[in-house]
């Protein structure tokens, strides 16, 4: 007899399997007994009721395949699966062996204090947990509402997948995407293809791949393009706090100016929204074009720009170590301030500047741009302009405070005002014979040496080539005989020509495939 019991034991498993699986029919006000294509079923008509483990059906009419455990339901079709999944339609078709719902028309899918999904076409798989729309869906929580052509919902994770013109809506932003991720339990979106983000106070973002966390407001991204007001700030990762407003861009960060043909390129970056701040720092530097390509570059340890309604207050600012490269200027200071509403640069502490060559420096200087191009230069204290001849003599110029005119790229004249000083060497050149070979020669006239309150320097292609002097001067020409080492140099006299910056200097290799001289205007 024992040798029955394992047979007995497979049958009861397998009759109790297979009642599992079986629809049963719970209730129906009628029944009537039918035949369509060969296969009987039963017409049920009034507050039916199916149910199948732990899952009920409820509709106002049905049509129940028992033979083929399949029923077909119309009317308010309501289906409780557990005690977490809702869900309403107009019409149902169920497979109970494959526990597939074929739900149509004025679809709603609930889970249950998660989120809701609203269609006109879905199939929900109770063997997979999976809820699929095909022809447009709406899902909606607490916190977003996201729309899609096409899209899916795992019950156990929450994770709900979109596809095709994908539009999510929140109080603080809208998004447009082509696929998307979304988990409606922990409200984490995650970036898997190209989506544009836009806030509601205009900003824009361009994500390809990372996470948002909707409920922190706080993300980590990869491959993306954040908007401020006046700035596109690309990089290699993100880190996004929308609470604080402040966004992080890390690798290979690069600004673009929305109004200038302005690029700021760096290794990590923030912008505070709420301040209008931007910094980047790690290898920053400023490439700034002309409309002749002709590129200014700025680098420093810190650049940080400043946006603000009031154009007054706009700024770009940058401090420790500042070098500027330009093909006609080049330029050292501890800080420097770049005013976009009158086209002015600020250079503080020891700067000095280069131009042809021409060394300039004061306590403070100020450049103005007109059109883009150097127009006048201000040098405020302790003014020198300093030049080397073919003889490395050192002609100067000295006052108070200097103004400096440029045309094109080279100096034009020079003003001084106030203590004024200059010390430039007369040259001479001559053809003489040596060994029968006749040669040219560059000597030294003499000395020229001015004082008074207020002289003009006439410049002639980048040279000095004229001295008019106001208000009592005192002049005199020593020549070359009669020069000491002490006369050859103005008080206060430092050549800093070791200190001139060169393009390599300026321009950090970054590894970054944007290049200044691909700048357009936005």
């Amino acid at each position: 007899m024992n040798r029955y019991l394992p047979l007995f034991l497979i049958l009861l498993v397998s009759t109790g399997s297979l009642a599992q699986r079986r629809v049963k029919m719970k209730h129906a006000d009628s029944l009537i007994g039918s035949i369509r294509n060969g296969d009987r079923f039963d017409r049920l008509i009034g507050n039916v009721i199916f149910i199948q483990n732990t899952t009920t059906i409820y509709c106002d009419s049905a049509h129940f395949f028992k033979t083929k455990n399949k029923i077909e339901a119309y009317g308010k079709v309501h289906i409780i699966d557990g005690d977490s999944v809702d869900v309403t339609s107009r019409e149902l078709t169920y497979d109970g062996n494959d526990k597939i719902a074929h739900l149509r028309k004025k679809v709603v899918f609930t889970k249950l204090g998660i989120a809701t999904l609203y269609t006109e076409n879905l199939d929900y798989d109770r063997k997979k947990n999976e809820a699929k729309y095909f022809n447009g869906g709406k899902l909606v929580d607490t916190t977003n509402v996201l729309t899609s052509k096409k899209g899916y919902y795992d019950v156990r994770t929450n994770l709900a997948a979109f596809k095709s013109d994908v539009v999510g809506v929140n109080p603080d932003y809208t998004l447009n995407s082509d696929t998307l991720q979304y988990n409606s339990k922990t409200r984490i979106i995650y970036f898997k293809d190209e989506t544009i983000v836009k806030d509601k106070d205009g900003g824009v973002a361009i994500y390809k791949s990372g996470f948002y966390n909707t409920n922190q407001k706080l993300s980590a991204l990869n491959l993306g393009v954040i908007e401020s007001v006046e700035y596109k700030i690309k990089g290699d990762a993100y880190d996004i706090d929308d609470a604080k407003k402040i966004y992080k861009a890390k690798g290979r960060v690069v600004m673009t100016s929305k109004e200038e043909n302005m690029l700021i390129f760096g290794d990590d970056s923030f912008y505070d929204k709420k301040t209008g701040i931007s910094k980047v720092y790690g290898n920053a530097y400023v490439a700034k074009i002309d409309d002749d390509l002709d590129t200014l570059f700025i680098s420093a340890d810190t650049l940080v720009s400043i946006e603000n309604k009031n154009p007054k207050k706009k700024r770009l600012l940058a401090y420790n170590k500042v070098k500027i490269f330009k093909k006609d200027l080049q330029g050292i200071a501890d800080s420097l301030v770049y005013r976009s509403l009158d086209s002015t640069i600020y250079f503080y502490r020891a700067p000095a500047l280069w131009s042809s060559g021409n060394q300039m420096t004061a306590d403070s200087i100020r450049i103005r741009l007109k059109n883009k191009k150097i127009d006048k230069l201000y040098m405020v204290a302790n003014s020198f302009v300093v030049s080397q001849d073919s003889l490395s003599n050192f002609n100067q110029i000295k006052g108070r405070n200097m103004t400096t005119d440029f045309k094109g790229s080279s100096i034009n004249n020079v003003l001084v005002e106030g203590n004024a000083e200059s010390l430039y060497y007369a040259l001479e050149e001559r053809e003489e014979d040596l060994d029968s070979i006749r040669v040219k020669l560059t000597i030294t006239m003499g000395m020229n040496k001015m004082i008074c309150s207020k002289m003009r320097i006439i410049f002639v292609d980048g040279k000095v080539n004229t001295v008019n002097a106001y208000v009592k001067p005192d002049a005199q020409f020593i020549p070359p005989h009669q020069i000491k080492e002490a006369d050859r140099k103005l008080k206060g006299f430092i050549w800093r020509g070791e200190e001139r910056p060169t393009r390599e200097q300026v321009v950090k290799k970054d590894g970054n495939e944007s290049h200044p001289s691909k700048i357009v205007k936005h």
